[in-house]
């Protein structure tokens, strides 16, 4: 699929960088190998064109590569260039009040959902419905959640193999699915893909179906000896 985007770091004894896309939600490695015009020269900063692939499980890398506009520092040609104009389209879903506004109640919404499900939690403890040894379950699989998202991100952003998405969903079906949240929110990762998200909030729905349905029934079906 053909997208656009900017250099964002070049390794130039390397010969690879990353491009960084609002319609890509990790950074896309490319190589110079792949840039259509092999007398170009990566710069930081460049506006791109390309096409997104995935290879072996690892991020998205980009091929067919080319430069949209020249070099900040190369003296403006006589004749007006609608790359400027292109930029700031490009910058509108970032600055999008409307976006922002519905990112802000979602996020709201979250963590309406999350005290509801600690709190539930808590009492559950409480009654002795649940064991004690959930209050420390469910904040370390939380963490562990957390962590896979942050390696997943990075190795996104390196090149490296990459964590299946069906692990991220199993993590968070066992109960890790706060952690995924609050990576989703502050790490910025697997927050646009709408495909993935879908699974996830069916993940979440699955396990706090669990936790009520052991709560409030299956608890007084089978009750403690």
């Amino acid at each position: 699929m053909k997208r656009q985007g900017r250099l964002v770091r070049w390794e130039a004894d390397r010969g690879f960088g990353f491009i960084r896309s609002p319609e890509v939600s990790a950074d896309v490695f490319v190589h110079l190998r792949d840039f259509s015009d092999r007398r170009v020269s990566p710069q930081v900063g460049m506006a791109l064109s390309f096409e997104e692939i995935h290879v072996g499980g690892k991020g998205p890398r980009a091929v067919a590569v080319q430069a949209m506009q020249a070099a900040a520092s190369r003296p403006s040609p006589p004749s007006p260039r609608p790359a400027p104009v292109n930029d700031r389209r490009r910058s509108l879903p970032r600055s999008n009040p409307r976006g922002a506004s519905a990112s802000g109640s979602s996020g709201s919404w979250g963590m309406l959902f999350l005290l509801a499900y600690g709190l539930l939690l808590g009492v559950a403890v409480w009654t002795g419905r649940l064991p004690l040894l959930v209050l420390g379950a469910v904040p370390g699989l939380s963490l562990l959640a957390f962590i896979a998202y942050a390696l997943d991100k990075n190795a996104a952003q390196t090149g490296r193999w990459r964590t299946k998405e069906s692990t991220l969903h199993l993590l968070a079906l066992i109960g890790g699915w706060p952690g995924a949240w609050a990576a989703q929110r502050l790490l910025r990762h697997k927050s646009s893909k709408q495909g993935f998200l879908v699974v996830y909030r069916a993940t979440v729905a699955l396990h706090c179906a669990a936790v009520l349905a052991w709560v409030f029934w299956l608890r007084e079906i089978h009750p403690a000896a």
